[in-house]
């Protein structure tokens, strides 16, 4: 000890000095000048984290000579309404320590080029006037490329500079526009949270050569198909502050806290205010420790579960005792009572056709194949309602989702089912995709109303009671169903027991929890789903049967109700005014766009391995058109479906 006290000097203070003060521990404080100097800096500007990650929390980033020395979050967003949490504080652990990342010695700080290549660039330019004729010596000898292509895959890079980079990148380029065509060239970059700017710079590069820009959302699985194919919109979702208005949430497959960390408060926060937080998901994750009920199903089964409660929640609340509050939501957002045409096999069984339409009737409108029928409750009469697809080319003033005659304006009660004034009662067969490889088709049976054509009579039934009969909801008219819920029959909870592990007591509560709380609170029911459940094969149907509860208990496009997806506040980009600088619309039109999983497949000759039969894929009641998942995509190309570069057998022009 008393060397201690030698080392920093420690004295015995004075009880007064010459001038007047206490002197105290001369000398020993020195050490304090490390503590001081490490909440030093010369400047402070403000930045974002947007390392593939869409949160754009607002820090301020402290310098000091030249370093980042720290980071703090910046309280500098605007304040909510009081009866809402405030944004603040936004941030998370890992954009506290993302200088780390700056100064890691893994962080690679310069471009690199497999050896080989270096060589024969930097001979070549030795003796070539421009970059363009140094790329082509290299290009035109077959010798060279075998050289530096065979050694791809086996390491060996070394150092280069940003200008040799550069210039191998201009060359090459250009060289492929002479030699082949402009597009020729593609250009990908990942998702452009990493940076809008960077994104944009080198797709709009790409769009002025003429060249085409490849797709990143769904080239690593993260796309949700289920969004545009139910919505006609991608990722349509509220920002993650409605979260709090919401009074009963499952997250479904997303670990909130861990991917939305600065947004995750929201969802803490409305437990404040007596939201129920239900988590289901095979693992004990973040998003678990905050839910006040988890369900730990099989890895991979959420369908199964969800197309249960869907049963409970139909046999319950529509074919039981209707819920008004459903009712009138289906009828009017949805397409429950579209009539859907039946069409008679050899054996007398019923397949399932397309929306009876105006075209069938007669009609000469434009577009009349897509202005589709309901029945009009008060009537009886088949009417247009206003709102189909036709009306958006046609008639655009009568676009607007209105319970109204299309041709008369008169008011009009969809009707949901034919059931009260079918003309018969017929079966009909519907695909199953389930484990069970010996029960390929569901036999059930539905409602028919007989309605004269043009081209004769036919049967048609409403998509409210092809849903039912699916779902297997015993409505007293035969068929496959199931009679109680411990049948174990397509789509009961007794049903998914064997695919989830989830009793399906636990199944039947949460999905009239699940209900009752939408009819209470006019459908604050929210599900937020992520990438658990969508980067599976078929992640579609699994998403649709979730986005079907959501629509069965009216919640969808409600304050604090329907879907939130994991993407989370990517609404507030800037995303119009980045689009026009990305694809170059300001110097031409259209822009040359690809989804990347088609690209590769086919220039990487990943088609040549595919060993996947789509007779397995397609349904039981059809036969597959192509049993080789290559021709399907070359089929949506042809029929303008799918972009697809290059489009002709020979380069067109570039950009002018």
């Amino acid at each position: 000890m008393s060397n201690i006290f030698k080392k920093f000097k420690y004295l015995v203070p004075k009880a007064h000095s010459d001038n007047g003060h206490q002197q105290l521990n001369e000398g020993g404080r020195d050490w304090e000048n490390m503590y001081r100097d490490r909440w030093s800096f010369d400047k402070c500007v403000h930045s974002t984290h947007g390392v593939n990650c869409t949160g754009s929390c607002s820090w301020n980033i402290y310098v000091k000579n030249g370093l980042v020395a720290w980071e703090n979050q910046i309280h500098d967003y605007p304040e909510t309404s009081p009866d809402m949490p405030d944004f603040e504080p936004r941030g998370c652990p890992r954009g506290a320590s993302f200088s780390w990342y700056l100064y890691s010695p893994h962080r690679i700080k310069y471009p690199y080029l497999r050896g080989e290549l270096a060589t024969l660039w930097r001979e070549a330019r030795k003796d070539h006037k421009t970059v363009l004729e140094t790329w082509q010596s290299i290009a035109r000898d077959p010798a060279k490329m075998k050289r530096y292509k065979e050694a791809r895959g086996m390491g060996g890079f070394v150092r280069s500079t940003w200008e040799e980079a550069s210039e191998i990148v201009a060359a090459s380029c250009l060289h492929t526009a002479v030699t082949y065509g402009p597009d020729r060239n593609f250009g990908f970059s990942v998702i452009p949270a990493k940076s809008m700017l960077s994104y944009a710079g080198g797709l709009r590069f790409m769009q002025l050569m003429g060249g085409a820009g490849l797709s990143f959302y769904d080239w690593y699985a993260d796309l949700p198909p289920a969004s545009p194919q139910v919505w006609g919109d991608q990722t349509d979702v509220p920002e993650s502050s409605d979260w709090y208005n919401a009074d009963y949430i499952i997250t479904w497959g997303s670990n909130v806290p861990l991917t939305r960390t600065p947004d995750a408060h929201f969802l803490v926060e409305s437990r404040y205010k007596g939201t129920k937080v239900v988590s289901i998901a095979p693992d004990y994750a973040e998003s678990t420790t905050v839910a006040d009920t988890w369900i730990s199903l099989k890895v991979g089964s959420d369908a199964a579960m969800a197309m249960a409660m869907g049963h409970v929640i139909l046999n319950e609340y529509y074919w039981g005792e209707p819920a008004k509050f459903f009712i009138e939501y289906t009828r009017h957002f949805t397409d429950f009572p579209f009539l859907v045409r039946l069409t008679q096999r050899e054996d007398g069984k019923y397949d399932t056709d397309r929306f009876l339409n105006a075209k069938d009737l007669g009609r000469t409108d434009k577009h009349a194949e897509f202005k589709h029928y309901v029945i009009d409750e008060k009537t009886g009469k088949l009417v247009i309602p206003n709102g189909t697809m036709g009306d958006r080319w046609d008639r655009k003033e009568k676009w607007n989702l209105r319970e109204e005659d299309s041709d008369t304006g008169e008011k009009i009660v969809p009707q949901l089912s034919v059931l009260g004034g079918m003309d018969e009662i017929v079966e009909i067969e519907l695909p199953y995709f389930g484990n069970e490889r010996e029960q390929r088709v569901l036999t059930r049976t539905v409602p028919a109303r007989r309605v004269r054509t043009a081209a004769g009579d036919v049967l048609v039934t409403t998509v409210y009671d092809l849903t039912l009969a699916n779902y297997a909801i015993d409505r007293g008219i035969g068929g496959e169903v199931a009679h109680d819920y411990e049948d174990d029959v397509p789509y009961t909870p007794k049903w998914q027991e064997k695919y989830t592990g989830v009793p399906m007591e636990t199944v039947i509560h949460t999905a009239r929890e699940f209900a009752d709380n939408s009819l209470k609170t006019n459908g604050k029911t929210m599900v937020i789903m992520g990438g658990g459940i969508n980067h599976w094969f078929n992640a579609d149907i699994i998403y649709r049967t979730i986005l079907n509860l959501l629509l069965f208990v009216g919640s969808e496009g409600r304050n604090g109700g329907g879907w939130a997806h994991y993407v989370g506040q990517e609404k507030l980009r800037p995303a119009e005014g980045w689009q026009r600088i990305m694809t170059g619309l300001d110097w031409k039109k259209p822009p040359r766009l690809q989804n990347s999983t088609s690209f590769y497949y086919f220039a990487t000759d990943q088609w040549r391995s595919d060993e996947v039969d789509m007779g397995d894929l397609a349904s039981p009641l059809a036969a597959p058109r192509y049993r080789h998942p290559g021709d399907y995509n070359v089929l949506a190309a042809r029929m303008g479906w799918l972009p697809s570069y290059p489009t002709f057998n020979k380069g067109g022009p570039a950009a002018a």
